[in-house]
């Protein structure tokens, strides 16, 4: 198995033996202005190792882009600030860049609620900067695997406003509208994950819309034929970019019962448990036709060479693993999220992963999540020595790892006051993670992120850490081989 070493030099450095691979200058204040990337190749490459997907050998990194790296000083985390970092992100050694929504958004929801598929917020750039960012991952040998939203927009979304203008129009049937119950109620029990009924009434149309999250998330109607060519649309348009893939939100919510039945009460319901638990979601969410709509993504990803589909899906194992498809024609990450919530003590851990890779059909890739956006810090939750052991349990596990950013240099929680929220959303009113888990990353101990405030404001948060470097993958491709 090659190993190879990638190294930065100037140019007056460079020498015969090695190999320019970048096309392209990327400033970095680790490395100099005049940078450029190298390989040193000790041997010719194993053409079996590298007919390998990429994603079945690599390490996938996330970044939540508000909150990693501002480049104008204006409070946002922006996508020249991850082009900065470029460098940094290769030499800790990651191969593939997820990134969560750059898309524009009212923000109701960390971006998770789109008004536009086909642009990037202001707030994070402009498309060239997009292309610029795909430019340099792809001239440093990283993937950029953007966040994909299908299952609802925003309602200040094109399609939306349309939708709730009249019963008439083209784009009703676009979005879940339901009569009123007799009373005048809600159609049916359905809950909200934030809470609450998951129908909002239109007084304009006097009919009822879904939203399995925020109400100002109502959900697209992925029975009809036009939204799902819609958003494979919006897929091609963002492959024709370069991107090498998609993480897809909430897979498992895009079809709903056609009958709209209530959801069966949960026995196993305890006080304390989130309110949208007191139900099992039998007719909202995981329904026998999604897997059609992951075979049709799937061929849609597979028009382009060597792209990957990746499900975010919270469903128990043996549900889970459905979502590979029929002769794993399906996502080929089913996201696993087992390490999210696990008891940390050795035989807990054992089992799941045990259970897991008795689950996983036949030929099926596994993967492993440690941490996310909407879970707390793994250095929070299992401590700081601990987090070494994580990072070491995550990365020799067989399959593709994923990691959160700041992780590799022991990022906490942070407490955040109610009137220190600097992004608003209901969703972190109700006890999610995630407004103290996207605070600014440190970068050399210098408060250059923002979370959408200046660092000089009362809102103003950088994210705690005891180490500017906890871990590295010190050998771009050792550890990763080591899963294979």
């Amino acid at each position: 198995m090659e190993r190879i070493s990638w190294v930065y030099l100037e140019e007056e450095q460079a020498n015969s033996k090695l190999q320019p691979i970048v096309p392209i200058r990327i400033a970095s204040e680790s490395y100099g202005a005049n940078a450029r990337l190298y390989r040193r190749s000790r041997r010719a490459i194993d053409m079996n190792h590298a007919a390998i997907s990429w994603w079945r050998k690599g390490i996938l990194y996330q970044i939540y882009p508000k909150s990693f790296q501002d480049s104008n000083d204006d409070g946002n985390g922006d996508l020249p600030g991850i082009i900065k970092r470029m460098p940094y992100l290769f030499d800790l050694g990651v191969d593939a860049v997820w990134l969560s929504p750059i898309f524009p958004s009212p923000m109701a929801d960390f971006g998770y609620d789109i008004s536009n598929y086909l642009d990037v917020d202001p707030i994070f750039g402009t498309l060239d900067d997009f292309d610029t960012l795909v430019a340099a991952a792809h001239a440093s040998n990283l993937k950029v695997i953007p966040d994909l939203v299908p299952n609802h927009t925003s309602d200040q979304h094109p399609w939306f406003i349309e939708s709730r203008s009249s019963h008439d129009n083209p784009k009703r049937d676009w979005y879940l509208w339901c009569e009123p119950r007799a009373d005048g109620t809600a159609p049916n029990n359905w809950m909200s994950e934030f809470g609450g009924s998951a129908w909002k009434y239109d007084a304009g149309t006097k009919q009822y819309y879904y939203h399995a999250f925020l109400r100002e998330q109502p959900d697209l109607n992925w029975r009809n034929p036009a939204v799902r060519q819609a958003i494979y649309d919006v897929m091609r348009f963002w492959l024709r970019k370069g991107v090498d893939g998609f993480r897809v939100d909430v897979l498992w919510h895009l079809i709903k019962d056609s009958e709209f039945r209530d959801n069966p009460p949960n026995p196993n319901f305890r006080p304390g448990r989130p309110p949208h638990e007191a139900l099992l979601p039998l007719y909202s969410t995981d329904r026998p036709e999604i897997l059609d709509v992951v075979t049709e993504m799937r061929r849609v990803v597979d028009e382009f060479r060597d792209r990957v589909l990746i499900g975010e899906i919270c469903l128990p194992v043996d549900r889970l693993v459905a979502y590979y498809g029929k002769d794993l024609s399906g996502a080929h990450l089913p996201f696993n999220f087992a390490l999210l919530s696990a008891p940390w003590n050795a035989r807990s851990i054992a089992k799941l992963i045990g259970d897991y890779e008795s689950a996983l059909p036949a030929a099926a890739w596994p993967n492993w999540v440690l941490v996310n956006h909407d879970r707390p810090r793994v250095a929070s939750r299992v401590g700081q020595p601990q987090a070494r052991v994580a990072a070491m349990l995550l990365l020799t596990l067989r399959g593709t790892p994923t990691l959160y950013y700041g992780d590799e240099i022991g990022m906490q929680q942070v407490a955040i006051a109610p009137d220190q929220v600097a992004i608003r959303s209901r969703k972190t009113s109700r006890g999610s993670a995630s407004d103290a888990t996207v605070v600014a990353r440190p970068w050399n101990g210098m408060p250059r992120l923002m979370v959408g405030l200046p660092p000089a404001s009362p809102g103003y948060r950088l994210g705690t850490t005891t180490s500017t470097r906890m871990w590295r993958i010190s050998s771009r491709k050792s550890v990763s081989s080591s899963r294979l």
